[in-house]
């Protein structure tokens, strides 16, 4: 799926000056502690974004380094620039905003500065007046009607006044298209013969569409199943796909096996999501490996399931030493996500469906150009890049270029240069700052010129794109 150039979608900005709490509004709204909360000035330099489901409301969430006023006189500080460009951007792309300010010093300047910035924009936007802990302080919240939008007391800590500040908010953004009505995201359930696929299915579904039994083999072609959640515009379509146990090409005995291990092939392939379950009891076996390795050949999300969960607890299994086990034996995994269900009492079935949408949803985040570049930068100067005949890699910068699989293009001096470890190491620094769980990351390399210096101050010219060459 190509980057296309696109309008203003469902995302929410989060802006402030330093330390009014803009990451603890952030955390409170995603659901989770994602944000570092700090009392230090200015901790939040990047912009955070999180895909976040609020009362059946799907959209984006942005949040912002602090702003600061930027002097001409003195000189406008690097990192206080680049902060400013994050706002801007985010603006660019916001349906809506939430300007956080703090109860506790009244309307400061920083915050006539960033409302200034903010009508400028022309995106509708809505004041948190952030720590009013206690009813009293709520009276202080009439002080930043001057600032020209809705105010909404709040304490983001403790969750008081958020529903009120997101109910002003929703309606700003623009009517969700529901992409799965006419493309139904496609998730393929594989794994080794009688791991569960199909009583999966079966509980996800509350029927009997696909057969189960104790028989190996018993599903021997791939059955494609609609399946809905909910109603109306805000139903989720998925198309499951319920495939025959795959078991090592080299115990495939038969014309109707090898048949049936090729049709699960191409069900990875042609699939959105792709559900690994496993077998607890027999723990991640070498066929397990192998799936999971064809899996990240063909650059497909991913969701690990360990089924038959109840049966594991019988057996005096634990939960946390499981998942250890699994990580230790699958470490090429680690980033995606895991649960433990049981599609016979229906423990946590439910919840991977919610897991499945947010590794599609991972599969498809745009990354912002300058962050992808400042990840990258800061990661080349953690490890040496290698290095052949005394020419050592140099990577220039970056460019996404699809999603599903998020692809990122590295422009060097020498693709040739480039080793699988290195590479391995950039997307681990992706993934350190974007989550990226579940979702397949693919990096290549184009060749470029090195830029030339120009001026005192060193800036590149432009690069030469002429014979440019790419390479995985």
């Amino acid at each position: 799926m190509n980057l296309n150039e696109k309008g203003k979608g469902r995302v929410v900005a989060i802006v402030g000056r330093p330390n009014v709490g803009k990451s603890a509004v952030f955390n409170r709204i995603a659901g989770r502690r994602v944000a570092i909360v700090h009392d230090e000035s200015g901790v939040t330099r990047d912009r955070l974004m999180r895909e976040v489901d609020w009362d059946d409301q799907k959209f984006s969430l942005v949040d912002t380094g602090g702003i600061m006023l930027l002097d001409a006189k003195s000189g406008r500080d690097a990192i206080e620039t680049g902060i400013r460009a994050q706002v801007d951007s985010a603006l660019a792309d916001a349906a809506a905003v939430i300007l956080v300010v703090d109860v506790q010093h009244g309307v400061h300047p920083m915050d006539e500065e960033v409302a200034q910035i903010v009508r400028k924009s022309d995106v509708p936007c809505v004041v948190a007046v952030n720590k009013c802990d206690l009813p009293k302080h709520e009276v202080g919240a009439d002080e930043f009607m001057r600032l020209g939008f809705a105010c909404f007391p709040v304490a983001a800590q403790h969750g008081r006044g958020m529903g009120d500040l997101m109910d002003a908010v929703l309606p700003y953004l623009p009517e969700a298209v529901n992409e799965t009505a006419e493309k139904p995201l496609r998730v393929a359930v594989v794994g080794r013969p009688n791991a569960g696929k199909s009583s999966y299915i079966n509980c996800l579904l509350k029927e009997e569409r696909v057969i189960v039994s104790d028989v190996a083999g018993t599903t021997r072609d791939s059955i494609d199943v609609p399946f809905t959640i909910g109603s109306g515009d805000q139903a989720r379509h998925y198309t499951l796909i319920d495939t025959a146990g795959m078991r090592n090409r080299h115990r495939v005995d038969s014309a109707v096996e090898r048949f049936s291990l090729f049709r699960a092939e191409e069900s990875v392939r042609n699939a959105d999501v792709v559900v690994l379950i496993m077998d607890p009891e027999l723990g991640p076996t070498v066929q397990d490996k192998h799936i999971a390795a064809l899996i990240q050949k063909e650059h497909k999300a991913c969701v690990l399931l360990l089924n038959k969960w109840d049966l594991a607890m019988a057996q005096g299994m634990k939960a946390k030493e499981t998942e250890q086990t699994l990580r230790a034996v699958m470490p090429f995994m680690n980033y995606c996500p895991l649960l433990l269900v049981s599609a016979k009492t229906g423990y946590n079935i439910r919840k991977s469906v919610d897991v499945i949408d947010a590794v599609a949803a991972q599969s498809r985040l745009t990354l912002p150009t300058g962050i992808l570049n400042r990840t990258l930068t800061e990661a080349t100067h953690r490890v040496v890049a290698p290095a052949k005949a005394r020419k050592r890699l140099r990577v220039y910068y970056a460019v996404q270029v699809c999603v599903a699989p998020v692809t990122v293009r590295l422009f060097v001096n020498d693709p040739k240069l480039a080793t699988k470890q290195y590479t391995d190491f950039m997307i681990r620094s992706l993934r350190k700052r974007f989550g990226l769980e579940g979702a397949p990351v693919v990096i290549f390399y184009r060749a470029r010129a090195r830029p030339e210096r120009t001026g005192a101050r060193g800036k590149a010219a432009s690069i030469d794109a002429t014979d440019a060459t790419e390479t995985d």
